[in-house]
Formats: C-alpha cells, structure tokens, sequence
C-alpha cells in the first residue's frame, strides 16, 4: 500500500521522526525530511529539505505532491513551554496551522499525521498541553470544514538512543554516567508507560496501511506501568548500584502523577506494539550510545 508514496515529516531530523523516517523507508515510501537541520541519521535514499515551519510558501512548496504528511516539530520539553509560553505556542501553534492550510491547498494528500501528546488532555502540561490541546483542534476542524483527512497521535513516554536533552531518559541515563546521580522530583510514586521509539514508529506507520485510523485520535504507550522510583532503581541496577539516587525538589509541578487523562468529551483509542522492545533491553542499549559519546 505505501510502496512508493510521497511522504513529508516535518521535524523528520528529531528524535521520533528520524525513526518514523526509517520505517517509511523500510516500506518502499518516498520519504522527504523536512527540518532546520539534516538528520545524522538521514539515509541516503532520504531526501532532505531545510525548512522552518513559519516559512509557509516552502512548506506549501514541499507538500506539493505528497501524499502523507507528518508533523513532529514542537517545543516538546515541558520545562520549556513553562518559560518559554509565545515561542511554544509559535512553533506549536502556528507553525502546525501553517502545515495545515498548505496541505489544504494541495491536491492528493490523502492524510495528515499529527504528533500529539498524552498532556493533551490533561489539566497539567501548562502551556505545552494547551497548544498540543489547541493544534489538535485545528486539525480536527481542517477535516470538518475542508475534508483534510487525518490522524492525531498522541505520544507517551518516549525513549530511545537517537534522544537528547530534550528527552526524560536520556537526561537520566547522562546524568547518570557523567555525574554518577540519579535525580529526580516528588515523591517518584508517579507512574508512566514508556515507549521505545523504534516501536512507536513501526506503529505510527501502521496506521496509514489501517483506514479505521483515519479521522480518528491514538495513543501510543508501553504496555507495562512504572513507577518513577523504580526506573531509577533499574537504571542503578544496570550501572551495577554505583549511582546516588537524589530527590532534588517535593514538588513536580505541572506533571501528572498517574494518569495525564482530564474529563473531556473526545476519546482516543490506544495502539500497543507487539512485540516491544524490553525497557531494560531498550535502556541499556541507550546507556552504551551516550557513553560512546562522552
């Protein structure tokens, strides 16, 4: 089904959207990144456009001929929507309308992916919740009014070795092997389900291959519930207990505690990999990538 199409990922160099690439790729897709910066990862049968997603004549440019359409780029670090409120809202805003409205002039495009998140939903999350709230809006009202047809994914806790700074993980596993601490806020009680992104791309692909995900909202997690507390204990035991586990502030403010989930009326379905990649597995795979590095 998707052997030769046109796919454009807006944020393709990111975390996520360099391994949704890889899999679009695997599948025969034509595949464009679109992002400020190329992609170490980038392949060479991947074709490469600089592009700022406030630039909407190159964006109406780049989606010219395509027929999918993925949009990962975003202020995604919590701490930084917190500070940062007008350019999060910018970028994760109007740079999304941007992407929107040139997909709607463009004939063929069959569907628009957007990369949401779980604090969509949620009355935590401050202003990086509310503007994920906000584009997913947008793109359920493209469809209304102009028939732009669309999934909204709604991610987890993501982890993988290609993260950065910008990424829970992987400032855990850095600390960790440049500090020799582990640190952390609250009461570490609050549970998450964590995703390895390779599994989360495979799954975000599988649903252009599904017509039953069109028009209609997903949430990708890990299957299994962890608290805090004790993925710090694994990642100490992988270390072989050589870390200082740390509580640095009682207060994690703005985080959910155990579900990111506010009553609203809109309900999304959950999508599960099977099989995953083992969160242990996944976690020391990272912890030698960022050694490598240092």
């Amino acid at each position: 089904m998707l052997n030769d199409k046109k796919v454009v990922i807006f944020g393709g160099s990111g975390f996520l959207g360099s391994y949704v690439a890889d899999e679009l790729t695997r599948r025969g897709c034509n595949v464009i990144v679109a992002d400020m910066n190329a992609s170490k990862y980038l392949q060479e049968n991947q074709e490469f456009v600089q592009c700022n997603i406030m630039d909407y004549e190159k964006i109406k440019d780049i989606v010219s001929d395509a027929d999918f359409v993925y949009n990962f780029v975003a202020i995604a670090n919590l701490e930084e929507a917190i500070h940062k409120p007008i350019n999060s809202m910018n970028i994760n805003v109007m740079g999304h309308l941007n992407i929107l409205e040139a997909c709607r002039e463009t004939e063929g495009i069959e569907r628009m992916v957007y990369a949401s998140s779980a604090y969509a939903l949620s009355d935590e999350g401050s202003f990086y919740g509310i503007s994920k709230q906000t584009s997913e809006k947008l793109t359920e009202e493209y469809y209304q009014r102009y028939g732009l047809k669309y999934t909204v994914i709604r991610y987890g806790s993501l982890y993988g070795e290609r993260a950065s700074h910008n990424n829970y993980i992987y400032n855990l596993l850095y600390d960790a092997i440049h500090s020799g601490e582990l640190h952390y806020k609250g009461d570490g009680e609050d549970l998450r389900e964590y995703i390895h992104a390779a599994d989360a791309a495979k799954l975000s692909v599988d649903i252009l291959e599904d017509i039953q995900y069109e028009n209609e909202h997903i949430i990708l997690t890990g299957i299994e519930k962890l608290k805090r507390i004790d993925l710090l204990t694994m990642i100490n035991e992988i270390m072989k207990n050589k870390l200082d586990i740390k509580q640095i502030d009682s207060n994690n403010m703005g985080h959910y505690k155990i579900t990111p989930y506010s009553f609203h009326p809109s309900v999304a379905k959950k999508l599960v990999a099977n099989p995953y990649i083992d969160l242990g597995q996944g976690l020391l795979e990272c912890i030698q990538v960022i050694h490598e590095e240092l």
